[in-house]
C-alpha cells in the first residue's frame, strides 16, 4: 500500500475508532443477562487468543523480558482489565451510555495531573483552564444539571463506579507509558491482556458462587464476548495503534474529542437513551476542556 493510500486509511481509521470504543459502552448497558466480571474475563481471554498468533514469536523472543516485567504487567492487568472493564458493565447496569462516555472522556485530566506530580511534566494556564471545564463538566453530569444535587452529592451507584474506572484509566495510561518495556505495542497488549485474565478469574469465579454464573447455553452470552473482543478490544486498539503510527500521537489524539458525541448518537439509536439538556452541557464544556488540557505545551514552555 502506497503512503498516500495509508494516510487515508488512517485518517479513515481516526474517524471510525471513537465509535468501535464507544461499542463497549453501548454493551456495557445492552449486555446487563453476562455477570459483568464475567463479561470483562470472557472479553479480554478472546483479545488473548486472537492476538497470541501474531504476538507469540516475539513473546518468546522476549521471553526474558516476560520474567523480569510479570509485575508490571500484571498491575496493567488489574488496572486496564479488571477495574476498567468489570466497572464499567457494573456502572453500566444504572448509568446511561452517555454518562459513561462523558466521564471517560475527562480521564486524560487525571493522566496530565499524574504526569505532573511524578514525572514533573509541564502544567501550563491552558491545560489548567482545559482541566477547570472538564471537571465542570463531568460535575454538571453527575449532578444532572442541578446544583443541588451537586451540593448533596447525589450521585448515582452507577455514575460512581465509571467515575472509579475512569481514574484508573488515568494511572493505567500514566504508568503505561513511562515503565520501560522490551515489549512492542501489540506483544505488550497481547501480555497485559492475558494478565488481566488471569486477575479477573478469581473475581468471576467468586460472582457465579454467591451471585449467578454466566449463561453458557445463552447464544447472546457469546455474541457480547464476541463483539467485545473483536470491535472495542482487538478493532479498536489495532485502529488506534496504526493512526499514532501513520499520523503521529498528537493528531491522533483528537479522536478522542469525538467520544462523547458517537456514544450519545449510538445510545440514542440503539438503545432508546435521549440525550438530555445536560448532556449537551457538560459535553460543552468538557469538549474545549480536553482541547485545552491536551494541547501540548509550547516550545520553551
Amino acid at each position: 500500500m502506497s503512503l498516500f493510500n495509508r494516510r487515508r486509511l488512517a485518517w479513515a481509521l481516526l474517524m471510525l475508532s471513537p465509535a468501535l470504543f464507544g461499542v463497549n459502552m453501548l454493551m456495557a448497558r445492552y449486555a446487563t443477562f453476562v455477570p459483568p466480571n464475567a463479561l470483562a474475563l470472557g472479553r479480554w481471554v478472546l483479545v488473548a487468543a486472537l492476538l497470541l498468533p501474531f504476538a507469540w514469536p516475539h513473546l518468546k523472543r522476549h521471553r526474558h523480558a516476560l520474567g523480569r516485567e510479570w509485575p508490571d504487567l500484571l498491575l496493567f492487568g488489574a488496572l486496564g482489565m479488571w477495574i476498567c472493564g468489570a466497572f464499567v458493565y457494573i456502572g453500566g447496569r444504572t448509568t446511561p451510555a452517555l454518562n459513561i462516555g462523558l466521564i471517560y472522556a475527562a480521564s486524560p485530566i487525571l493522566v496530565l495531573a499524574l504526569g505532573r506530580l511524578l514525572y514533573r511534566e509541564p502544567l501550563t494556564v491552558p491545560r489548567l483552564a482545559g482541566i477547570v471545564l472538564c471537571l465542570a463538566g463531568v460535575a454538571t453530569v453527575f449532578a444532572k444539571g442541578r446544583l443541588d444535587n451537586l451540593l448533596a452529592v447525589r450521585f448515582t451507584e452507577g455514575d460512581l463506579w465509571i467515575a472509579t474506572a475512569s481514574a484508573c484509566w488515568g494511572v493505567y495510561s500514566v504508568l503505561l507509558k513511562h515503565r520501560p518495556s522490551a515489549l512492542d505495542p501489540l506483544t505488550r497488549l497481547c501480555a497485559i491482556a492475558f494478565a488481566g485474565s488471569l486477575v479477573l478469574v478469581p473475581f468471576a469465579i467468586g460472582e457465579a458462587v454467591l451471585w449467578a454464573p454466566p449463561d453458557l447455553g445463552d447464544w447472546r452470552t457469546w455474541a457480547a464476548w464476541i463483539v467485545l473482543g473483536i470491535v472495542p478490544g482487538v478493532g479498536a486498539y489495532g485502529a488506534y495503534s496504526f493512526c499514532v503510527k501513520e499520523l503521529g500521537p498528537s493528531t491522533s489524539s483528537l479522536s478522542m474529542y469525538l467520544g462523547p458525541p458517537y456514544v450519545g448518537l449510538m445510545a440514542w439509536a440503539a438503545l432508546g437513551e435521549a440525550p438530555q439538556w445536560y448532556h449537551l452541557l457538560g459535553a460543552l464544556l468538557v469538549l474545549p476542556g480536553l482541547f485545552l488540557a491536551t494541547r501540548p505545551p509550547a516550545k520553551g514552555v
